[in-house]
């Protein structure tokens, strides 16, 4: 009996998440005879579902849209999403609905494992709605975000688990760890003590404090990977939703007007640090005898004198976009015939 309920709920999930399955292809998910399948839907239908039978070549079978709303099946996933939005409709007050939202909440709530009411929670508390920043570039500040497409762009995908645990960090206080690539693709291993999860024009952001970095930092939730929970505890830093909100959208705002590049130098990062100080908080070591410089500017010109600083005789290149080549060929040129006599 264990078994036939299972692999009835199971036609049940398979029916509700596609609007309509071949016969041929139930049986091949479910590994049930054709027999089997027709006795489960009819199991289904006894219970109140509308499942219309559809015969022929592309024949099978779809769940009908009924005058009722017999039990859904939800995923983890799917369960925190519903009870996040009812919350927030909730609590905007939705019109004309406010006491079927708070029943309908109620009700997802009280069959929720305790795992899973700790993520709402956390994500409800934890996450600021800040108003879009435009449909232009976006990223985080120093090196920690950007690439954004405009309004027609697709938003990327977010994996919920991840949102969830990085929501329950900021509640927590928890320090974190994670993989993180930036804007030119560089990977980084980053430490942070997480603040608050905001979405910006369709997207997810962690405002956090970097450890290494010594600086607040935005990261976009879609460049992070391989989370890891330390269990450590922090004392968190005060700072109000508004003042978060602001840090985020400045962040995404001057990611909108700068112009970045990456100076590949021929010397360990230990000696271009000492050699830059502060300036030098964002240089990594690409192996034990070199290392890159990230730099972000609002004018190319701007830019490009960042390279008057590099160590007399030390070798390096430029990685950047064309207009910041262009530009460096413009000024070799001028420079040389600035001073005919130095060949």
């Amino acid at each position: 009996m264990a078994a036939t309920t299972s692999r009835t709920l199971e036609l049940l999930s398979l029916l509700q998440s596609h609007r309509h399955w071949t016969a041929r292809e139930l049986v091949d998910r479910l590994d049930v005879s054709d027999r089997t399948l027709r006795r489960d839907v009819e199991r289904l239908r006894e219970l109140g579902y509308g499942i219309e039978s559809l015969r022929g070549s592309a024949g099978g079978y779809r769940l009908e849209a009924g005058t009722g709303l017999p039990p859904l099946l939800l995923t983890d996933d799917e369960g925190v999403a519903i009870a996040v939005g009812l919350r927030s409709q909730a609590t905007a007050g939705l019109r004309g609905a406010e006491h079927t939202t708070l029943s309908a909440l109620a009700k997802i709530e009280q069959v929720l494992p305790a795992t899973l009411r700790r993520r709402i929670e956390a994500l409800q508390s934890h996450a600021s709605i800040g108003p879009g920043v435009g449909g232009g570039r976006s990223g985080g500040s120093g090196g920690s975000g950007g690439g954004a497409g405009g309004a027609g762009a697709p938003a990327p995908e977010v994996d919920s688990e991840l949102l969830g645990l990085l929501a329950l960090a900021c509640r927590d206080s928890e320090r974190l760890r994670f993989r993180y690539t930036d804007a030119a693709g560089e990977a980084s291993a980053r430490v942070v003590e997480p603040h608050r999860l905001v979405p910006v024009a369709r997207r997810w952001y962690l405002l956090a404090f970097d450890r290494d970095r010594d600086d607040w930092r935005t990261f976009r939730l879609d460049r992070m990977s391989d989370p890891f929970q330390t269990r450590v505890n922090f004392e968190p830093r005060p700072m109000t939703d508004e003042e978060a909100r602001s840090r985020v959208e400045k962040a995404l705002r001057w990611r909108e007007r700068t112009v970045s590049m990456r100076v590949v130098a021929a010397v360990p990062r230990e000696a271009l640090v000492a050699h830059l100080g502060w300036w030098g908080r964002d240089v990594v070591a690409i192996d034990a005898e070199h290392c890159a410089w990230p730099i972000e500017a609002d004018l190319v010109e701007n830019l490009v004198m960042a390279l008057m600083w590099m160590p007399r005789g030390v070798e390096y290149r430029v990685e950047g976009p064309p207009e910041v080549h262009a530009f460096l060929a413009e000024q070799a040129s001028r420079f040389a015939a600035a001073a005919p006599d130095a060949a």
